[in-house]
């Protein structure tokens, strides 16, 4: 099998809340995604998706993405899709870095394997645990009361795991935790995630002032050794983020003893195969993990759900639904929430199928 073509589709996905706002005052109400299609020569077509949060965020931008796959995929024509290792080697040989730019095309290959094989992107990935998965909900940054009126009102559909996006005024944000923390139910779990935020002396302080609240704290400032030194002075279970993404970073934060859970998302180290490379990992040295992207729709929903569902379920710490946060669907197929949880598809590759009537006229990349 050898891939013969490329294209991309440029899609909005506006939220149903209408914006969705985080640290340093950022926000977004509409998402740029962009979703790839690779052709082949034995009729199998796959499809991927990446999402950047916003060039804020990380060292990723929309724009970016469709410019670098544009500029990479002509290096992809005649090889074959199946070969993951593969194509991730040509890819890092033609371009570096920019893992961000690699994701929906390393995607799209692993949903052509699927197919191909007749198997689920979960079982290719190691199997599938159990029927579903908890889902966590991230609370957009707003006043400390709004912000637990919005967990109540998540509950009610089912959550259990609350993200609360923090990384302001540090007054506000002791109190934002503290509001939340007090409504909380036996079995709630809460993050505080900064978003980088912080600065190290403004994090110890907050780190202190909840350290008898039932929370754990996340990518506190924007460097890991910043973030290390609040580990050490808090007695609050951590989370970091932003500062892995690579498998070598997996392993220094491991040795520093620098986390507990780590957050994982699939365009942050380059797509589902390094995705997996750095699970698996995790998995060999106990640390849990929450398994994500940086956003996206139908397409990377069921990416997630497939990396998430093949995770042994005592290092899953948790996973999400961007589908259910946007009111546009691009693929058919794609896993739904089901009271707070999350399950893979069962058909072969990722198991959707596109909406081109919402995708419109691509761009071709390629072939």
């Amino acid at each position: 099998m050898r891939i013969t073509g490329i294209n991309q589709y440029q899609v909005d996905l506006p939220l149903h809340e209408g914006s969705y706002k985080w640290s340093g005052g950022n926000s977004v109400s509409v998402f740029d995604s962009t979703v790839v299609e690779v052709e082949t020569d034995a009729g199998i077509t796959g499809y991927g998706e990446v999402c950047p949060l916003g060039p804020a965020y990380l060292p990723a931008y929309a724009a970016g993405a469709r410019a670098g796959i544009a500029e990479l995929a002509p290096h992809l024509i005649g090889l074959d899709p199946t070969q993951l290792g593969l194509i991730n080697q040509a890819m890092d040989r033609a371009m570096r870095g920019h893992p961000y730019v690699k994701s929906a095309l390393d995607m799209a290959c692993w949903d052509i394997l699927g197919k191909a094989s007749g198997l689920p992107v979960a079982v290719l990935m190691g199997g599938r645990h159990g029927d579903d998965f908890a889902l966590y909900r991230a609370i957009s940054q707003q006043s400390p009361e709004a912000m637990a009126e919005s967990v109540q009102n998540y509950r009610s559909q089912g959550y259990t795991k609350f993200q609360l996006k923090v990384g302001g005024n540090p007054d506000v944000d002791i109190e934002r935790i503290k509001v939340v923390a007090a409504g909380l139910q036996p079995g709630d779990v809460l993050v505080a995630d900064a978003n980088t935020g912080w600065t190290q002396h403004q994090a110890v302080r907050i780190a202190d002032a909840v350290r008898d609240v039932d929370v754990y704290i996340e990518q506190p400032c924007m460097r890991y050794e910043e973030c290390l030194a609040v580990r050490q002075h808090t007695n609050r279970p951590f989370v970091l983020d932003e500062v892995i993404d690579d498998v070598a970073q997996v392993l220094r934060g491991y040795q520093d003893r620098a986390m507990d859970v780590i957050n994982l998302k699939i365009s942050k180290v380059g797509g589902l195969t390094k995705a997996r490379q750095i699970r698996d990992l995790c998995v060999s040295l106990g640390i849990a993990m929450t398994i994500e992207d940086t956003w996206g729709g139908d397409i990377i929903t069921a990416a997630i759900a497939h990396l998430a569902h093949s995770t042994p379920p005592e290092l899953l710490f948790s996973s999400t639904d961007f589908n259910s946060y946007v009111t546009v669907s691009i693929a058919e197929g794609a896993p739904q929430r089901n009271h707070g949880r999350l399950g893979a598809s069962t058909e072969p590759g990722l198991g959707i199928a596109p909406r081109m009537e919402v995708l419109g006229a691509g761009t071709r990349v390629a072939g």
